[in-house]
């Protein structure tokens, strides 16, 4: 069924100097599970060769978690699971907005849960660029931004990222004095760098006041340190991402969640389906794993000595990472040998592993996702088969 756009988020797009036929084409965007899913996933699709549900393969090419939620959520779901015949009977909804006020210390009006984090994302591009005001972007990063963009006719600016660092905020400017948005992933995906919360500072201080930042917090769990929550009180310019699909290995699950100023969530939400659409499964889950910080803080030590482990035994052998990843990823330069060939040829082992896709802006550079102990060791035994200094 297509979701078609309410009559005042037509009159914002006409205002915003769309023509009525590109307003058919947002519309079309919003049908679900059609034009925004091939939208997201199709491109990146192609590359990972069907990464997903490759039977028997090791799945280290789509940054999932290597398990599932914790026990405590595994838990709730199932006994929210057993009152599934109504559709919120004991205010799922509101007992997960409060317990991510509480963690996160910002007020629940600023808070809105989605199903999953492409839709918001998708969204947020659909209400803040336009033909006039464009979306500037880091390049390499997570490129369904890019594609809305594209989709939308609204122009694009990416700004290089420095290998090892974050996104350089001042080229993101320069990029487009007047955009519309501005999109920081942090931890960014691939390369799982950190943009320091100085520099998102800056932009916000710097950037036009009519223009909108959003910080993509996607992989923020598995970084600890200062994150961009607490900056949407009292801001009507920013918005805040995140999702359970990382960390929580709720990717199968579709939580997601936006923090905002009110006003901001009610433009956002113009363009695509918010809590209507979540399953009180996704919310019990939810409710019960985001304020174990015990778990979070093991599940990422587990994580951060799996990847420096690897990292460490790519380097011995000669293989360039690129440094400075904070998340469940890196990025492997395998030199003279094109990214895709590698993941072809790894996937043919016999350990079956499947890495991430590569980015044009490094064609050798392949994105490899951090799995559990016994993934990594599959994926060395592979990469000593395959490559040769």
């Amino acid at each position: 069924m297509t979701m078609m756009l309410e009559k005042d988020a037509r009159e914002d797009l006409l205002e915003r100097g769309y023509s009525r036929r590109t307003i058919g084409r947002i519309s079309a965007l919003m049908a679900a599970g059609a034009a925004a899913g091939n939208l997201l996933i199709q491109p990146a699709f192609a590359q990972q060769q069907a990464s997903r549900g490759i039977k028997g393969a090791v799945r280290i090419g789509a940054n999932e978690c290597w398990t599932g939620p914790f026990e405590p959520g595994v838990q709730a779901a199932a006994k929210a699971a057993a009152v599934g015949n109504w559709y919120d009977p004991d205010n799922y909804k509101g007992d997960l907005i409060a317990t991510i006020a509480k963690v996160e210390g910002i007020p629940e009006s600023h808070i809105m849960l989605w199903p999953g984090s492409g839709g918001p994302l998708v969204s947020t591009v659909a209400a803040f660029c336009s033909p006039t005001k464009g979306l500037v972007t880091a390049d390499p990063t997570f490129e369904s931004a890019w594609r809305t963009a594209d989709y939308l006719k609204a122009p694009i600016a990416k700004a290089p990222q420095a290998i090892g660092k974050g996104h350089d905020v001042k080229a993101m400017l320069a990029a487009n004095p007047n955009a519309g948005l501005y999109y920081i992933c942090t931890p960014n995906n691939p390369t799982g760098t950190i943009t320091p919360m100085a520099d998102i500072e800056w932009l916000l201080a710097n950037k036009p006041k009519d223009s909108f930042l959003l910080v993509d917090e996607a992989y923020i769990h598995w970084y600890d340190g200062p994150n961009a929550a607490k900056l949407v009180a009292g801001r009507k310019d920013l918005i805040v991402m995140r999702t359970f699909s990382k960390l929580f290995g709720m990717a199968g699950v579709r939580l997601g969640l936006t923090f905002a100023d009110p006003e901001v969530q009610k433009r956002i939400s113009l363009f695509g389906p918010t809590a209507g659409g979540l399953s009180i499964t996704a919310m019990a889950c939810g409710n019960a794993v985001y304020p174990e910080a015990g778990l979070i803080k093991a599940r990422r030590a587990e994580m951060i000595a799996n990847r420096e482990e690897t990292i460490a035994w790519l380097t011995k052998k000669g293989i360039e990472v690129h440094a400075g990843s904070e998340a469940n990823m890196f990025m492997v330069d395998w030199k003279t040998k094109p990214a895709k060939e590698m993941q072809a040829a790894l996937l043919a082992t016999p350990e079956k592993v499947q890495i991430g896709r590569a980015w044009p802006i490094w064609p050798t550079v392949s994105r490899v996702t951090v799995g559990s102990a016994d993934d990594m060791a599959k994926f060395r035994s592979a990469v000593e088969k395959v490559y040769k200094a």
